[in-house]
């Protein structure tokens, strides 16, 4: 077949993966039967030259498929039109392909031998009406495989196919729609002599390792009896796999490893890879000494991070805190990498690798699974692929039954939709399980590309070890008490093949039993151990956000002009669209001081400053380049020929890196991604926008679990920003409030900054403030709709040149101080709304106050502000957001503290509601105008 024309056959849309293998098998029915196709193969297949000498036909080194071979023995034996002889190597063929399709279905994956076997008659010999003749037939394998052994007879291939798909190893491979990796992965199996060949000191280092893992199992169940850890005991062989990746992702290169996983197993990891010391993880047990001055968490939560010794040099390994949301960490870890990845400016691809593990119910349960995949090949938020394994227990917590927990026939089955090779293996065979984890490390650093490993296993105890599992799994934890461990069957597999003795086995035990009762380390070569978290072992500072302004070297008139005019500059040759080209004739004359800065303009101006001085920027979301409302325009795409130039990126050579990416239509993973690339990269400016700030719900797990308590829980240190659009402008209740009362519910302990800025100068100076004064702390903020382009919501160049972020901002009109009556204290868009009410109104006996940071409070400086109008005790705190929502359960206790005494604090916004807003504009309209009137009417 020609290479050029199956290849336009398999690169279609709906002709990809496995049907590759379709094709070809329609093709062989045509060779020997032309009327056994339909018609419309029938005339695709007969534009195929079947001539020897067809010089035509290209081949690439790299095979096409088994029937793409030139000149083969089946074109040959057709063009002499010897049926039966094409019939019996057709069905070679298809026997073959039988294998690498539906092989995994028939292996010996299950440990306890639960499940039957599915049966598949193509994997049968009398389903293609072999004789016991053919059987000793010989065949050419270089007809049918990429390793040429020369001549194999048929019932020696089959028991070699048996022995390569239908082992302790099952593999998934025929989907990935790229030939040259479907070959690669045929090629590394097949027909290979002895696969699994391992020396007397690898297997002995296999057994060392099923030793430590079940060692410190039982000895913590010995010593802490009926205390939670999610024992590995059943998924041992973890430690040996885990162990080997490491020794041999360094042998490829690598210098640094970032983990993620879910609690079963963690602790084991902990000690019999990462190093720590055991005596460390038996103080946290005892509940003796905590690991740092924050409120902490627990064992199977906190991370680590060590610098390991191997065979090829040392190697820093991270495992990244993770909570009881167990796949959340797997974009968190993604971020870490890519954070890593920017800092080397992707020079090196092999430096570092991120490994996930995962559960088996997990995987398939949590959609931030999917999220994550999805956004893997996405070049904002790519790493080069990761390796993902999962410890499939086969049972999520008490369900076993697998119609149960997912509705697909793998839990990995997700890893196709990014066309990954899913390693399926036993984790009983520990030197399959360390054959698997070489070719999935080879096949990653070749491609690029993730790899899948489902190490089948089994939980010995129930979903903790105070449960009991055989109250719902009566029948698998029956098998589950009377077998062995993974550690007494390789042992016993090495003493039958003379490798030890039995007494070597219980030495190798007792030894490892003494260094636990010592405490000392496990791991042979002692690491170098350092705690994730950038506060072990300190008393975490709670700095005062109010007291942290930025730096007052304010950047002069003339160089701030010279960046404005810079950025807002475009090159010659750029057809811009004609809206485009407006905003930056504005910008233009805002940066010549003939024109107010608007919101777009002052925030590109923020970051222009920090690029200037060498800070990188960092900026991700839905239409973030753009801007959601039209504003920012960071990117600008030529009208003609679809290139994109951004002026960010072209200030001066020495800047910092300016990197903006339209996100892929996620919350929760980007956001989880995001974070940790932020507490990887705390020199970088890391801001995620919502394209409406309602649409963070879908990330709430990550701003619960990461963003407002990760620096108390496990002392990581985060500076992301998130900007999230706020404001009732009648766009119903999906598209108005960012929930402003869910971040104030969860501020305590100076853990995060909630702005809502109500100026381009203050967002300039708000973001600057959070670079350049190293708090190291989240900041959220409500920012702006309908502001972006509001009259008076303007700043001056003086404003962004000399200026700061105020944190309460006082009344800007002339206003007769003596004959104030009331006060109204505000946050956000419904200032611009009284301020025009009042206006229209012609009311000098009102002041307005506008508090631009709500958390933390600004208490000093609403102090210094009210000092003036000591004589008013009438105060209003008007908002637009319903009366259970919003800033006032928050901040009216902070007022009683501030307020003069005597002085009354009363309400003026919506009534309290299910709904954030309205849907219906006509009652919007009224609602606005009824808290508008009540807070501006003194009685």
């Amino acid at each position: 077949m020609k290479n050029s024309m199956i290849k336009s056959w398999r690169d279609s849309s709906w002709m990809t993966g496995a049907n590759q293998a379709y094709i070809e098998c329609l093709y062989a029915e045509f060779l020997i039967n032309p009327y056994s196709v339909d018609k419309r193969w029938r005339s695709l297949f007969e534009q195929i030259p079947r001539t020897d000498t067809d010089q035509e036909e290209n081949y690439s080194n790299s095979q096409e498929s088994i029937l793409n071979t030139e000149k083969s023995d089946l074109r040959l034996q057709c063009s002499k039109n010897s049926y039966a002889k094409t019939d019996y190597l057709v069905k070679i063929w298809k026997l073959i392909n039988a294998f690498r399709i539906f092989g995994h279905n028939n292996a010996n994956l299950d440990p306890l031998g639960l499940h039957e076997k599915k049966i598949i008659p193509e994997l049968e010999l009398a389903y293609y009406h072999f004789s016991t003749y053919d059987l000793e037939h010989k065949i050419k394998t270089s007809h049918y495989f990429s390793n040429d052994i020369g001549e194999i007879k048929l019932g020696d291939l089959y028991t070699t196919l048996q022995n390569t798909y239908c082992g302790s190893v099952g593999i998934e491979f025929m989907h990935i729609s790229y030939a040259n990796e479907r070959e690669w992965i045929t090629k590394q199996l097949e027909l290979v002599k002895q696969p699994r060949m391992f020396s007397l000191e690898q297997k002995k280092k296999i057994l060392c390792d099923l030793t430590k893992a079940e060692g410190l199992e039982r000895y913590i169940a010995s010593q802490f009896p009926g205390t939670k850890r999610f024992s590995l005991e059943g998924g041992d062989s973890l430690i040996p796999m885990l162990n080997v990746l490491i020794q041999y992702a360094r042998k490829k290169g690598t210098h640094e490893i970032v983990f993620g996983m879910a609690h079963r197993g963690r602790l084991n990891t902990l000690i019999n890879v990462f190093g720590k010391k055991p005596q460390d993880l038996f103080k946290e047990f005892s509940g003796k000494e905590p690991v740092f001055q924050g409120s902490g968490d627990v064992k199977y939560h906190m991370g680590i991070s060590s610098e390991i010794d191997t065979e090829s040099g040392s190697i820093h390994l991270t495992l990244a805190c993770n909570p009881s949301h167990l796949e959340i960490v797997n974009p968190v870890v993604m971020g870490i990498t890519r954070a890593h990845i920017d800092r080397l400016n992707h020079k090196d691809k092999h430096h570092i690798l991120p490994v996930t593990i995962h559960g088996d119910s997990a995987i398939s349960g949590q959609g931030v699974v999917q999220e994550t995949l999805n956004m893997s090949r996405v070049p904002g938020y790519q790493v080069g692929g990761a390796i993902r394994i999962i410890i499939n227990n086969q049972i999520g917590f008490t369900t076993s039954n697998s119609e149960e927990t997912r509705s697909t026939n793998y839990c990995t089955d997700i890893g196709k939709m990014v066309m990954a090779p899913i390693f399926h293996v036993n984790s009983d065979d520990p030197e399959a399980v360390v054959f698997v984890t070489r070719l999935a490390l080879d096949f990653h650093y070749l491609f690029q590309r993730d790899v899948f490993i489902d190490l089948v296993c089994y939980r010995r105890h129930g979903h903790n070890e105070a449960d009991e599992p055989s109250t719902t799994q009566p029948i698998m934890y029956q098998k589950i008490k009377n077998h062995p461990t993974t550690r007494e069957i390789y042992a016993s597999q090495l003493c039958d093949e003379k490798v030890i003795r039995q007494i070597d086995a219980m030495n190798m035990f007792k030894s490892n039993r003494d260094l636990l009762d010592k405490g000392d380390y496990i791991v042979p070569i002692t690491p170098k151990i350092y705690q994730l978290n950038n506060l072990s072992n300190q008393k975490i500072i709670h700095s005062n956000v109010t007291q942290c302004q930025e730096q007052q070297n304010n950047i002069t008139m003339n160089h701030l002009q010279s960046l404005a005019t810079k950025i807002s500059t475009i090159p010659e040759g750029i057809t811009m669209h004609s809206r485009i080209i407006k905003i930056y004739k504005n910008r233009a004359e805002m940066a010549s001081g003939d024109r107010p800065f608007d919101w777009g303009a002052a925030e590109n101006l923020a970051y222009a400053t920090l690029l200037d001085i060498g800070i990188s920027c960092r900026l991700s979301g839905e239409d973030i380049r753009r801007g959601t409302f039209f504003h920012r325009h960071a990117m600008i795409h030529n009208q003609s020929n679809g290139s994109i130039y951004c002026p960010l990126k072209n200030l001066n050579k020495y800047q910092g890196s300016f990197d903006i990416w339209d996100s892929v239509l996620s919350e929760e993973a980007v956001l989880a991604f995001e974070y940790g690339y932020s507490i990887t990269a705390p020199n970088v400016l890391t801001i995620w926008e919502a394209q409406f700030g309602d649409f963070a719900n879908g990330a709430q797990v990550v701003i619960d679990q990461f963003i407002s308590s990760g620096e108390q829980k496990w002392g990581c240190r985060s500076n992301l920003v998130m900007l999230l659009p706020h404001g009732y402008e009648g766009q119903g209740p999906e598209h108005s409030s960012a929930r402003l009362e869910r971040y104030l519910q969860l501020c305590s302990e100076n853990n995060i900054q909630v702005c809502i800025p109500s100026t381009p100068s203050q967002l300039y100076h708000m973001l600057r403030r959070q670079m350049l004064t190293k708090l190291y702390r989240p900041l959220i903020v409500m920012s702006p709709k309908s502001l972006l382009r509001h009259s008076e919501a303007v700043s001056s160049l003086e404003d962004l040149s000399c200026g700061k972020f105020e944190l309460v901002i006082n009344e800007i009109d002339k206003l007769f101080i003596p004959s104030l009556k009331r006060i109204i204290l505000c946050s956000g868009k419904v200032y611009y709304d009284l301020l025009q009410k009042r206006r229209t109104n012609q009311q000098t006996n009102i002041a307005i106050l506008r508090i631009e940071q709500l958390y933390p409070f600004p208490y000093q400086a609403l102090q210094t502000v009210l000092q003036e109008y000591t004589h008013i005790n009438d105060f209003i705190w008007c908002q637009e957001e319903p009366k259970n929502q919003g800033a006032w359960y928050f901040v009216k206790n902070h007022y009683q503290t501030v307020l003069p005494l005597g002085a009354t604090l009363r309400y003026a916004g919506r009534p309290s509601s299910a709904a954030p807003a309205v849907g219906y504009i006509s009652l919007h309209r009224q609602q606005q105008e009824d808290l508008l009137n009540n807070a501006l009417t003194i009685e």
